[in-house]
């Protein structure tokens, strides 16, 4: 079962590298995570770059607020199960989406 996790997040460099984070340690490995970006002007985009991640994609475009944003993630997602995680939060344990 796949399982995809959506992230939104507009200037969020003080946080995003833990929520990368967390979502690649997961144990569990069926996992597609989306980050949404709404063309954040801070480094939120290279520090998305820095963290290669093979079940990771993100898009960096304007949109109409965080709702529009987690739309777009929804629409491109393809797991059976769709979570969001906000770009300031992150699992507490690597074991969580198992």
């Amino acid at each position: 079962m796949k399982i995809s996790i959506v992230t939104v997040a507009y200037n969020s460099e003080l946080t995003i590298a833990d929520t990368l984070q967390s979502v690649a340690s997961q144990t569990y490995k069926n996992i597609e995570h989306l980050v949404i970006d709404g063309k954040s002007e801070d480094s939120t985009i290279n520090i998305i770059k820095a963290h290669p991640n093979p079940s990771l994609s993100f898009i960096s475009e304007p949109d109409n607020g965080i709702y529009d944003a987690m739309n777009k993630g929804l629409q491109q997602a393809k797991g059976e199960v769709i979570g969001y995680l906000n770009s300031d939060d992150f699992y507490a344990e690597n074991t969580v989406l198992e």
